[in-house]
């Protein structure tokens, strides 16, 4: 049946999914690669004719990707206004603005402006994702059209163009092949597996999952080797990379723990300072007073009980966390992110790269009847075979067949290894470097003369080189097509032995079930005159021995693993790889025991939701899984009530990145599209890393609980102080203008010193926070009271004295501003761990917050004695009788505040 381009269509949704009828959906890959073209009215002889290319873009449009329409700037900078905190902030503003002070009034709204402008950048970055998705399908292709090939944009592709590809191509749309010769291509961006794929034409199942399609081609994607071709069957939108882009465009942008937090608290807190305003100005008319006055003692109450500074610290506690992170390896492209990882409950962790090197390395030779560990990883040639033993006979003979039956090429480069060319080919260099053979010393003494490339129907390669006269061929592949046609063995010291079989088998079972891929070698003496073909030459061969390799976890990762168990933190290995492999590699890094399954993509499918929610509980290792699926993963962890950080380098993780409440992208391995789609990218793809993260990201929550719960009883206090005035028909003890001086410099040269605070050595040792914790238990709550109070009691009661005495209204004022100083300084201390002593924490650890208090002191001392300074502020010098009653507030204070800790440390 032949069909006209204008009758194709795409149903949205379907993936590679193209079909001539309304509502039927194709499965590509189940069907024959004549059937395909038939059903795209393609020829693969000649491709399409240029008036059907026209009308076929006319209906599909160009092979990109659609951008989703984001908000505007104007918009996303004038959203960053509407935040409870920020209200607070521009609240401050306008009442400091009301009362005139507009050097005070413009710094508050300088702060609020700088918070805008930060977070409208983050939201800029953060909608990069798509963009990077577009970016991926951009190259050239070589196509076959009216009988010619041409080279053009990919852009230009439509569904059945027919397109060449060859070893370096980028897939340009996913294509249905139908000629592979030695093809292979590395999926890992698209399906999460490490190991290159062989492709073939041939037809397969209808359900074969996504990382096992061998006969397509997906957009996105490179080929390693081989040449090969393929009808197209899917354009932008409508490929796999088109449909994890809906995917990462369906997925909200989560509020993080501490937003929710802080929203709930700023609500709150203006909601309090409303209610005593009103109750102020309520109880002033109440005695009388005029309008005018309650209505600035009411300012004033306000103006005391705004924490200015809290927007500031967090944005800037947060920042220095993000430069603490950035020299542990991780870099934060979402101030948000830094507390969030604090509050991770589970973290869902890629295999390949993250738990593991990301380096095919051979861990196990079986070769003479002899099994021989090597020690060393990753593409380095550091470590050694077995203990002493010699390299000869079969084992030398083994490795020599893994040097010279190799395509792959070992170079270094800035002092890293690295493998050009397939993984496992790359792996069988390293281990004969590790017993002193070269590859390019050998390469040139036994030249090639002769070889088979590897078929994926063959499953095997084969090499021809003269050693020392004499003709060998060289057979590297699956054990199940080799070890059938071999008829004898060598034994370990190089002698010919009749074969094994049953032996054979067993070393090769037993390394499977370690997890390693495992990898047959042979050899076949030919005649010089003979030549090698495969038809001939599979067949008589002397079976070498068995290579068994992994791509091994990384040594730090296991003891990251252990660090964030006993922090309470569940660690769940998502990957697309083989169920085996996963498993093997959980048990080593201790995310799985002995006698834990692993959920395949196939098994999880079958789930539903809840029953899903219920597995997620037990199961921790997820292999062979999907794109949609890992998002399911996420949003399922979610509805569990877990705070989730999701780490992942490809494509096929990117929609999972944006859903968790953390994405964390790699670095070295990652795609654009991941590191965009995340919230934080680690520079070296180390799970170790996240670790670190994390206990940055609660050492940061830390500080901020210290600055809050240090910053509210100075506006607690002050609002008392305003209270108690008004109730005892008083003088105002400070004024507003008085007050906004104590918020803002104790603000930035006290407070934000806490920013400065190291992690506390057993933060990694306890759970993490539920995420329906407040920010402030009952304990701090009843501290920042007592305080208070204490503050009201020392200021207002040393005001009244100093009035008693006789001394002025402005000395008055100058001893209850500096008691408020003086207090929250040795509060300060106290609020350097919630829980420890200011002793046991050490004086001298945070050095930053000695010299504030001795830029505070520097200002109080010119606030109390600078003519300038009195005038401004209404100010007067005092005697020194007056700095030791300030000084004894203070110190009573601190040893009040000790004595709680004390006693509730002991609780």
């Amino acid at each position: 049946m032949q069909v006209s381009g204008p009758c194709l269509r795409v149903l949205d949704g379907s993936g590679s999914k193209l079909s001539d009828r309304p509502g039927e959906t194709i499965s590509w890959h189940g069907l024959p690669a004549d059937e395909a073209a038939t059903r795209l009215a393609a020829s693969f002889a000649e491709g399409l004719a240029e008036t059907e290319v026209a009308s076929r873009r006319a209906a599909h449009g160009e092979n990109r990707i659609t951008a989703k329409p984001g908000r505007g700037p104007l918009l996303r900078f004038a959203l960053q206004f509407v935040q409870p905190l920020v209200l607070v902030l521009l609240l401050a503003g306008v009442v400091t603005a009301i009362l005139g002070e507009w050097v005070d009034s413009g710094v508050i709204f300088g702060v609020t402006l700088i918070n805008a402008v930060i977070g409208f950048v983050q939201e800029g970055h953060a909608e990069n994702a798509l963009a990077a998705l577009a970016r991926s399908l951009a190259s050239e292709v070589t196509v076959l059209r009216g009988g010619c090939k041409q080279r053009l944009a990919s852009t230009m592709l439509v569904p059945g163009d027919i397109v060449l590809l060859a070893a370096g191509d980028k897939v340009p749309a996913d294509l249905r092949l139908f000629r592979a010769k030695d093809l292979q291509a590395i999926e890992s961006a698209l399906t999460g597996e490490s190991a290159a794929v062989a492709k073939h034409e041939e037809t397969l199942p209808e359900d074969t999952l996504l990382a096992e399609r061998c006969n397509m081609a997906y957009a996105g994607t490179v080929m390693i080797s081989g040449q090969g071709a393929g009808v197209v069957v899917a354009t932008g939108d409508h490929t796999e990379t088109g449909r994890i882009s809906r995917l990462i465009a369906e997925a909200p942008d989560l509020t993080t723990p501490l937003t929710r937090k802080m929203t709930v608290f700023s609500n709150w807190l203006l909601i309090a300072i409303g209610l005593l305003a009103m109750l102020t100005f309520a109880v002033g008319m109440g005695r009388g007073e005029s309008a005018f006055s309650m209505f600035m003692a009411a300012v004033a109450l306000a103006v005391g009980a705004i924490p200015e500074g809290l927007p500031a610290a967090m944005t800037i506690t947060l920042a220095i966390g993000v430069s603490r992170m950035a020299k542990r390896r991780a870099i934060i492209r979402k101030l948000p992110a830094v507390e969030t990882l604090g509050s991770a409950t589970v973290i869902c962790s890629d295999k390949t790269g993250t738990l593991t090197e990301n380096q095919m390395t051979v861990r196990e030779i079986y070769a003479g009847g002899v099994r021989t560990t090597v020690s060393g990883s990753g593409y380095a040639p550091n470590g050694k075979i077995g203990e002493g033993q010699q390299i000869d006979g079969a084992l030398r003979e083994c490795l020599l067949a893994g040097v010279l039956c190799n395509d792959a090429e070992l170079c270094k480069n800035n002092r890293h290894w690295e493998v050009v060319g397939d993984p496992t080919e790359g792996a069988l260099l390293v281990v004969a470097r590790k017993a002193g053979l070269d590859e390019r010393t050998l390469q040139k003494l036994f030249p090639r003369i002769d070889e088979i490339p590897f078929d994926s129907a063959r499953q095997y390669m084969a090499t021809r080189h003269e050693i020392q006269g004499v003709h060998f061929a060289y057979f590297k592949g699956a054990l199940e097509r080799l070890l059938p046609r071999s008829v004898s063995m060598l034994d370990c010291e190089g002698l010919t032995i009749p074969l094994r079989n049953d032996e054979i088998e067993l070393a090769a079972s037993s390394m499977a079930a370690e997890g390693l891929r495992v990898l047959a070698v042979a050899r076949l003496v030919i005649g010089a005159a003979c030549s090698l073909d495969a038809a001939s030459a599979g067949t008589g061969l002397q079976f070498i021995g068995l290579l068994g390799m992994v791509d091994p976890p990384r040594p730090k990762a296991i003891t990251a693993v252990k660090a964030c168990h006993r922090a309470g933190i569940v660690v769940k290995m998502i990957t697309g790889d083989h169920a085996g492999t996963a498993l093997s590699i959980a048990r080593q890094v201790g995310i799985a025991k002995a006698g834990e399954r692993a959920l395949t993509g196939r098994e999880l499918a079958a789930l539903d939701d809840e029953a899903l929610r219920g597995v997620l509980r037990t199961v921790n290792v997820y292999a062979r899984v999907e794109p949609e699926q890992k998002l399911r993963l996420v949003r399922a962890l979610q509805a569990n009530g877990e705070i989730v950080a999701m780490t992942g380098d490809g494509v096929n993780d990117a929609p999972a990145l944006k859903q968790a409440n953390i994405g964390i992208a790699m670095g070295l391995a990652g795609t654009e599209v991941a590191k965009d789609a995340a919230d934080m990218v680690l520079t070296d793809d180390d799970f170790a890393a996240i670790e670190a993260a994390v206990e940055e990201g609660r050492g940061v929550y830390d500080n901020l609980v210290k600055f809050i719960t240090w910053t509210l009883p100075t506006n607690f206090g002050e609002g008392l102080v305003i209270m108690a005035a008004i109730v005892a028909g008083a003088t105002l003890p400070i004024t507003p203008l008085q007050i906004l001086w104590i918020n803002m410099t104790t603000a930035v040269f006290l407070g934000l010193m806490l920013a400065f605070e190291p992690i506390e050595h057993a933060v990694m040792h306890r759970p993490p926070r539920p995420p329906e914790t407040p920010i402030l238990d009952a304990a701090l709550v009843w501290r920042i009271v007592l305080v208070s109070v204490l503050l009201l009691a020392g200021s207002f009661g040393l005001f009244l004295r100093e009035l008693a005495q006789g001394h002025s209204l402005a000395e008055a004022r100058t001893v209850a501003v500096n008691v408020f100083v003086v207090v929250e300084t040795m509060y300060l201390f106290n609020c350097r761990s919630l829980t420890r002593s200011a002793r046991r924490v050490g004086l001298f650890s945070n050095r930053a917050l000695w010299y504030g208090v001795l830029i505070m002191v520097l200002l109080q001392i010119s606030l109390t004695y600078l003519p300038l300074m009195n005038r401004l502020f209404a100010t007067a010098a005092i005697g020194w009788l007056e700095w030791l009653e300030i000084l004894s507030v203070g110190l009573l204070a601190y040893l009040v505040v000790g004595i709680d800790k004390q006693v509730r440390g002991h609780r």
